[in-house]
Formats: structure tokens, C-alpha cells, sequence
């Protein structure tokens, strides 16, 4: 496929696919990011009430030229509507358009978009095409790539979902341009997270250029999104399915998924939530002897330095500890935790809930 001339290009190839994210500005109107795309009689977009009338009209231009219909489907925001009755809102618009299974489906937004719309693509005919064209910086560097799809069930966060890899993911750092501060800085967390469980080189380049970030110095965030895609490209070829390694991209979600679920989802945004659950974890990685304290200390510095909490709400240390139980990586009622063992490498272990209390003592008042 012939690449943007001023666009990055990240292999992904996993054994179910071989895509590339294209990462550059412009993209949304470059029509070499959308050439050899499947052909279909009819495209739909699937998007958000936010991002539609920033972006919608710029990527159905981009498609009205190679399919002969295009229709958009405009969801509610929010994480409060990543379930059942929102999803069921795709599938009968591709029901009621009279959509087949060559159908390919883009889903224009952040993550909770291109989750959705990738799971509704995994299941709708048992399988039909789609693309993600992330607007967040959390999307772009992290949801958008490796094909995890899902919907939150009340008692746990994408509890239920499907492995589905895209055919693209285009990352157009336009898009950048409209989003909240807030929702900058949790894109950010995903970003930090890459340098302690796989680049220890990388999480001083991010402390290094974290005011440039914040300031969305382009040079920067093309730097930034480069970089977290490869490493999460790297990491989804080797485990696509997470059996072992893909787990340690889960660094801090362990704690972060517990307070979104027990906060209740959008009350804090899933980058806020993994923020203060990295800074959670890297603490269990110093209470277990694994990582020096002061590397907990420098975590939570970089966390706070962009913009993110790093004290947990107060849910109760037996709140915690039951909605961790409900983690995809806990086995046989066992929390399993992705921990620091040097800075750069993860691993992922237990820890005994009394130590695990401790922590939650320390960042979150939990009694």
C-alpha cells in the first residue's frame, strides 16, 4: 500500500492479519490512506455526538469516492455507554441499511468507539471489515492498535469482547488539534506506561519532553505515538491473544479498572484511572522488593507532572480487592498484578492482599 508521503508507517503482524498504522498529519484527507482498503458496496461510519461535527465531514469526503454509500451513525459519549444497548445501536443500523458482510465499518473517535464499533464488526454476519481512525491520543497509542474490542459489564470493565484486528488504523495528528486538555492527558498515561514495562529509554524521553506534550508540540506527539505504537506492535505480534506477554501493556489497569468500576464508569477517565493505578503498582513493585523506591517516587512525579491523580478514590481496601478479583488476568480467584522488576521490563505476579491494602492505605485513604 503506498503510504502518505509525510506519513509514519508502524507494521503490526499478528497471525491473524498484517496492517499498518499510519501515523502524520493531514490524513483524514489524503486519499493514499484509504487506497487498498477492502472495496465494498457500502461503507459505515461510526462515531460519537462529540467528534461528528468536527471530523465527520472531512473522512466521508475521504470515502465518497470509493464506496458507492456511506452512511454515519453518531453514538453518545462517554464510557457510561460502552454496553449492550449502545453496541445494539450499531447493529441495527447496519441491519436497517441493509449492510452485508463485505460491509467495512470505520470507527471515527477514541476508545470507546473503536472498541465498540471493532466489536460490533467481530460479530455482526460472524465477521465484516473495519477500520480505526483514533481522534484521541489514548485511541492513537494504545485502544486502537491490537485488535482488543469489548463492552464494560457493571461488575467489570471489558469483561466481554473479542480479539478482531482492523485492516488500517489511520492516526491523523489533526485531530489532536480539538481535544480537551483532560482527555490529553490521559491519552498521556498510555504513553507513560510504555517506558517502565518495555523502554526504559523511552520513559526518560517522555519525562524529558512531557512539557512539550502537554503544550502539543506536533514533533513531540509524532515522537510520542511513534514510538508507543511500535513497542505495542512489538508486543501484539509476539502474543496477540494475551497467553503471557501482552500482558504487561495492562500496567496499572489492574487498579485503574477497579476504580472505574467502582467509581462508576466516566465519573474519571480510563487514562486518569490507569495513571493512578500505575502510580498503585509501581509502589507494589517497591513494597515487593522489585524495584528501588525512589522509582515509585519518580513514577508518580511524571504522572502528576501530566495532569493526571494520583491518589485513588476511597472505595475501601474490600471494594478494591473485590472488583480486582474480577480482573481478566486474576485466576482462580488469585489478583495477579503487573508489577516493575526493573525498570524497562514487567512481569506479572501475585501479591498478598495484605501488602496489596497497604498500598491502596498509601494512594488511596482506603481503610
Amino acid at each position: 500500500m503506498p503510504a502518505p508521503a509525510d506519513a509514519t508507517v508502524v507494521h503490526v503482524a499478528t497471525a491473524e492479519r498484517r496492517y499498518e498504522i499510519l501515523i502524520g498529519a493531514g490524513l483524514l484527507g489524503a486519499p493514499a490512506a484509504w487506497q487498498g482498503l477492502p472495496k465494498a458496496a457500502q461503507a459505515v461510519i461510526v462515531t460519537n455526538v462529540t467528534v461528528d461535527p468536527l471530523h465527520g465531514a472531512a473522512l466521508r469526503r475521504a470515502l465518497a469516492g470509493r464506496y458507492p454509500r456511506v452512511t454515519t451513525l453518531a453514538l453518545p459519549d462517554g464510557e457510561a455507554h460502552k454496553d449492550w444497548p449502545t453496541l445494539n445501536l450499531i447493529f441495527d443500523h447496519l441491519l436497517r441499511e441493509g449492510c452485508d458482510r463485505k460491509t467495512v465499518l470505520f470507527a471515527l473517535g477514541g476508545g470507546v468507539v473503536g472498541d465498540m464499533t471493532g466489536f460490533a464488526a467481530a460479530t455482526y454476519m460472524r465477521g465484516v471489515p473495519f477500520v480505526q481512525v483514533p481522534t484521541t491520543l489514548l485511541a492513537q497509542v494504545d485502544s486502537s492498535v491490537g485488535g482488543k474490542t469489548a463492552i464494560n459489564h457493571p461488575l467489570g470493565k471489558n469483561m466481554i469482547g473479542a480479539f478482531y484486528q482492523p485492516q488500517r488504523v489511520v492516526c491523523d495528528l489533526d485531530t489532536l488539534a480539538t481535544l480537551p486538555a483532560r482527555e490529553l492527558s490521559a491519552g498521556l498515561a498510555e504513553v507513560i506506561k510504555y517506558g517502565p514495562v518495555a523502554d526504559a529509554a523511552f520513559l526518560d524521553w517522555v519525562e524529558a519532553h512531557l512539557d512539550a506534550l502537554l503544550a502539543r508540540d506536533p514533533a513531540a506527539l509524532a515522537q510520542a505515538i511513534r514510538r508507543s505504537c511500535e513497542i505495542k506492535a512489538e508486543v501484539v505480534g509476539a502474543d496477540e491473544r494475551e497467553a503471557g506477554l501482552r500482558a504487561i501493556l495492562n500496567f496499572g489497569h489492574t487498579f485503574g479498572h477497579a476504580i472505574e468500576a467502582g467509581l462508576g464508569y466516566g465519573a474519571w477517565l480510563h487514562g486518569e484511572a490507569v495513571g493512578c493505578g500505575m502510580v498503585m503498582a509501581a509502589e507494589l513493585s517497591a513494597q515487593l522488593g522489585l524495584v528501588p523506591a525512589d522509582f515509585a517516587t519518580r513514577l508518580r512525579r511524571i504522572v502528576e507532572r501530566a495532569g493526571l491523580p494520583v491518589r485513588g478514590p476511597e472505595l475501601g481496601a474490600a471494594r478494591y480487592l473485590e472488583l480486582m478479583r474480577v480482573d481478566k488476568k486474576a485466576e482462580g480467584g488469585e489478583i495477579r498484578f503487573v508489577v516493575i522488576d526493573g525498570v524497562g521490563h514487567a512481569a506479572l505476579r501475585p501479591a498478598p492482599d495484605a501488602l496489596v491494602e497497604r498500598v491502596l492505605r498509601m494512594h488511596s485513604g482506603a481503610a
